[in-house]
């Protein structure tokens, strides 16, 4: 049997800041770089064996024999710098490139390992970057979908259509948006994980929020203005496209922050804390808006520019004490940390509950944050799956200011 050829693996959250910009020379500022760089080998949990992961700098060996504690397929590592400059990995005959998320940016550090790939990946919609693809993975094709969704899915709980996104250019547009709902949600079209966002709570509004909201209409040519609605539950359905065919791979439930920040994934299930009635909502809901989601995304511009990786978010928010749900909040065209939790479960003792989280806490080190919890929430290990406690899932040098870790 021949060895099968490897998948490239590349984390580029940023891609969608990349994206917005559109040169393919762009660079995130310092604070992102760094973020990029310490959670670089994130990726390695999404491949196999075969597999190599480009990064910054080569993981330390007491790193690499944490992860043998558990029945991780470990692929191999090449450094950026190295990539340029090794023309035997250049050469050697590779499956696909997967970097977090495509933008002009990632094609272009990408684009020395593009000539080896199979045929099948030169043929498939994302092997170069065109204009459709800009267009896909921006806030405005979502509330493109959304509108189809409100018109196919004949359920009373589906958020209602005079309170879906308005597409704003000018601050009268915002105005009217406050005028309309009250208290409002401000959103850039190229964001992730909830950076973008800008809530307004206040009139009259700051000068210094019309600062930020008016930068961003010329920066990248619009915003959209939601309601602020009394959110109960993230939830995002987690999808794969392929020669236009969606399959649903599975749901992620995830938490925030005050201001919408992604925060972490619960892992097998959520704890305690939260509603039944909730639960069981949001799980009659995604039997509802499952099928239509893909029906929309099947007969959209996605599906001739889009293979690979994708997830749909949702809210379940409280309206008058009754529950709704906004099928479609936001498309994610990339992998998401929803897909990678479902592929973290794995880890785990399928009896026990946990969270997957990233850390960030400027002034206190990812290696501090560590080794305190490690103190506090020893790692117990049965079958090569944890029973409870902490486990880094990248390398904590002593200058890391970004990790990520399970909590079980």
């Amino acid at each position: 049997m021949m060895d099968q050829k490897p998948n490239i693996y590349l984390f580029n959250p940023t891609c969608e800041y990349a994206v917005a910009n559109q040169n393919e020379n762009w660079q995130p500022n310092r604070i992102l770089q760094k973020m990029e760089s310490d959670l670089s080998l994130i990726s390695l949990y999404l491949g196999n064996k075969n597999d190599y992961v480009l990064i910054d700098s080569l993981p330390s060996p007491e790193f690499i024999a944490s992860l043998k504690q558990f029945n991780i397929e470990i692929p191999g590592f090449i450094t950026k710098r190295e990539l340029l400059q090794n023309q035997h990995f250049i050469n050697l005959p590779k499956n696909k490139l997967l970097p977090w998320g495509w933008s002009p940016a990632s094609h272009k550090l990408l684009s020395p390992l593009k000539k080896s790939c199979t045929s099948e990946f030169q043929n498939s919609p994302v092997y170069n970057w065109l204009p459709g693809h800009r267009d896909i993975t921006s806030r405005k094709f979502a509330l493109e979908i959304l509108t189809r969704l409100q018109l196919t899915i004949k359920n009373d709980f589906i958020l209602p259509a005079e309170n879906k996104p308005r597409i704003c250019t000018t601050q009268n547009d915002f105005e009217d948006a406050i005028k309309q709902w009250g208290k409002v949600m401000i959103k850039a079209p190229w964001s992730s994980s909830g950076r973008g966002l800008q809530p307004v709570t206040k009139t009259p509004v700051h000068p210094k929020v019309w600062e930020k909201v008016l930068g961003v209409v010329k920066e990248q040519g619009f915003a959209l203005a939601e309601p602020l609605l009394n959110k109960v539950l993230d939830l995002a359905l987690l999808f794969e496209i392929k020669k236009g065919k969606v399959n649903h791979l599975g749901n992620s439930y995830f938490y925030t922050n005050s201001k919408g920040q992604y925060e972490g994934n619960y892992l097998n299930g959520f704890p305690g804390t939260i509603d039944n009635a909730v639960l069981e909502f949001a799980d009659y809901m995604v039997g509802e808006i499952r099928q239509p989601i893909i029906n929309a995304i099947e007969n959209s511009e996605m599906a001739t520019f889009h293979e690979g990786y994708f997830g749909v978010d949702t809210l379940v928010y409280s309206d008058k004490n009754k529950l709704r749900i906004n099928p479609c909040l936001e498309i994610n065209v990339r992998y998401t940390m929803g897909l990678l939790a479902l592929r973290l479960e794995k880890l785990i003792s399928k009896s026990k509950k946990g969270v997957f989280s990233t850390y960030f806490v400027p002034g206190k080190t990812y290696f501090d944050f560590k080794n305190e919890m490690e103190v506090k929430h020893p790692l117990k290990i049965a079958d090569n799956k944890i029973e409870s406690g902490f486990f880094s899932l990248t390398d904590a040098r002593t200058d890391s200011l970004f990790g990520a870790y399970i909590l079980v």
